[in-house]
């Protein structure tokens, strides 16, 4: 279903202003940038995902006939989408354009950032242009579309730069949870701007690389026209922590667990988590056996691709645990964030197949819930504690870090950038707004910071930065295997039946007399057990009849009329007998 944006420009705090829509902050010192020379060239940035949400990254950036895209990902459905398997966006401004779409870069391979690809290159085929270890990853979601021979896939390093049309751009290495991210510097005439990615500030990561400060700072010291940056920890102060702090927890927790096996439940992408757990596991004499599709995809590309060392012999395929004592079995698994269908979740129930679970299991949960997963990991814990397991989760130790920058890193990045105008992007509206504050508190000028929503285009110069209008952008429902055909009048009809339920109202009728021949008959799922209210059941049967009786015209056969009627009188009778509101489906056949 597409959620087209239609609004006009507003300010940060909501409130509608003319035709431009500026940041309405008080500005916090008189400190400068360093300014972009004057130019009267101006370049277009249209944000089609990532703004006021978490996942779904997309952007836009047009200059002149040129256009390009920043990254193409995914969300993962709430509660307020029942059925409904993934979230994308919506790519109707990129197909209107196709044309002018020069490639596509990915920042890095994580699913807020990759997972809408393939859905993407079935509507317009462009170059990719990613990372190796991204890359790896693209080809695993393009080969299951069947895309993989057909899509031009172009590998990139950091300080390479590419061109795209009127566009150049730079690979800057940064630190994220997943090796191989990329922040980007995009030249254009216009001007510099500075596109961060996911970042964090890492000064001891596991992969050895330290992100490239420098090369931010040079670009800082030549004048940047703008700066999009990472706002997922805007509300956290100081700084992330390094993922090397993890290891150390490991090896504790490892210890403590002592005889007992241990099963560990991470983000299916956090390669470097993955690392430190094979290699504490290693130190301790344990085989490492992998549980969950996309892990054992991430495991099978790192090792390939020479991103995770896996000692020879460590890996044990899962059937075989059974041939081996607790205490040398580690068991790394998805299902950190409480997902239904997740390895751990069918672990903490009873339905996994493979693993059955017992009070000699030590479970670590290595993730902190992603806000609104609460509840759904709230519950697998009291379920694997029913079991007796001891269960390590949320900060009850380290066994977690954040791939994303907190305050003090937010401020490190303007301070080297430099940029005359700020865009935070990559977060809900309350990132955003708390990065905006860092600006103003960086000495950024009220002005020039701007808090868009998905489907805002804008324009920025060296003289200006105002806001153009709204494209067509939103969110792709994506289903089995149909996209984009499940909208609000199924999911309601979902959300009603989920909440009070149907009743079918089935009825054979003589067309020529319209006497009832069998029936009718009243089936309810989701509403009532009918052998315990069989009164309301003979009662709604006895009203269908009158309805059917009195509402059907053998001369003009018009059933629209009988079934919208018997709807009308069922719900109020059902709900002045149960207050409750089932959907009511009529069927009739005609002999």
């Amino acid at each position: 279903m597409t959620n087209q944006n239609k609004q006009s420009g507003k300010n940060a705090y909501g409130k509608r202003n003319s035709k431009k829509r500026y940041m309405t902050y008080r500005k916090a010192s008189n400190k400068k940038a360093l300014q972009p020379p004057k130019t009267k060239e101006s370049v277009r940035i249209a944000f089609l995902g990532g703004m006021n949400e978490i996942g779904k990254n997309m952007t836009l950036y047009e200059y002149k006939d040129d256009m390009f895209i920043v990254d193409c990902g995914l969300a993962f459905p709430n509660s307020d989408l029942p059925g409904v398997d993934l979230v994308i966006p919506d790519f109707t401004y990129v197909e209107n354009n196709a044309g002018k779409i020069r490639g596509i870069i990915i920042t890095h391979g994580h699913e807020d950032h990759i997972g809408g690809l393939a859905y993407l290159l079935k509507k317009i085929n462009i170059p990719i242009y990613a990372t190796k270890l991204t890359i790896g990853l693209i080809k695993g979601k393009l080969d299951e579309h069947n895309l993989l021979n057909s899509v031009k896939l172009m590998e990139i390093k950091p300080r390479d730069n590419i061109t795209l049309g009127n566009f150049n751009i730079e690979m800057i290495h940064v630190n994220h949870s997943i090796p191989d991210a990329v922040g980007l510097a995009i030249k254009c005439p216009a001007g510099v701007i500075i596109q961060t990615g996911d970042f964090k500030i890492d000064t001891t990561p596991v992969d050895g690389d330290m992100i490239d400060l420098p090369r931010f700072s040079e670009y800082g010291k030549k004048g940047v026209l703008a700066l999009l940056s990472d706002s997922t920890n805007a509300e956290r102060p100081g700084y992330t922590m390094s993922e090397k702090s993890v290891g150390d927890s490991f090896e504790m927790l490892f210890r403590k667990a002592k005889n007992k096996r241990i099963v560990v439940a991470t983000f299916a992408s956090n390669i470097h988590r993955v690392q430190q757990i094979i290699d504490v596991a290693q130190s301790r004499g344990r085989k490492v056996a992998v549980i969950g599709r996309s892990l054992e995809n991430l495991v099978n590309v790192g090792s390939e691709l020479g991103y995770l060392n896996v000692p020879e012999g460590i890996l044990l395929d899962i059937n075989l645990i059974r041939n081996y004592p607790d205490d040398k079995l580690v068991i790394i698994t998805t299902g950190s964030q409480g997902e239904p269908m997740s390895a751990l979740t069918k672990m903490a129930f009873g339905e996994h197949r493979k693993v059955s679970l017992s009070p000699n299991d030590y479970v670590i949960i290595s993730a902190t819930p992603i806000p609104g997963n609460e509840k759904m990991v709230g519950n697998v814990v009291n379920e694997l504690m029913k079991h007796g397991v001891e269960v390590i989760y949320e900060r009850m130790y380290d066994v977690h870090v954040s791939g994303h920058a907190c305050q003090e890193e937010l401020k490190l990045m303007m301070g080297l950038v430099k940029p005359k105008y700020f865009l935070p992007v990559h977060g809900e509206q309350k990132h955003l707004q708390k990065h905006a504050n860092l600006a103003v508190s960086m000495g950024i000028a009220q002005e020039n910071i701007y808090i868009g929503n998905i489907g805002d285009r804008i324009e920025l110069s060296a003289d200006s930065m105002k806001y153009l209008d709204s494209v067509t952008a939103g969110e792709v429902y994506v289903d089995g295997i149909g996209v984009g055909d499940v909208g609000n009048v199924v999911l309601n009809d979902r959300k009603r039946l989920s909440k009070d339920g149907i009743i079918i109202v089935v009825a054979t009728i003589d067309s020529s007399t319209g006497f009832i021949v069998s029936g009718p008959d009243i089936v309810s799922r989701g509403f009532v057990y009918v052998k315990e209210n069989e009164r309301l059941m003979n009662s709604a049967r006895d009203l269908a009849c009158r309805v059917i009786d009195e509402r059907y015209d053998s001369k003009y056969n018009d059933w629209n009329s009988v079934k919208t009627g018997l709807r009308d009188e069922l719900s109020k009778m059902m709900y002045e007998k149960t207050k409750r509101s089932p959907m009511i489906l009529p069927i009739f056949m005609e002999i």
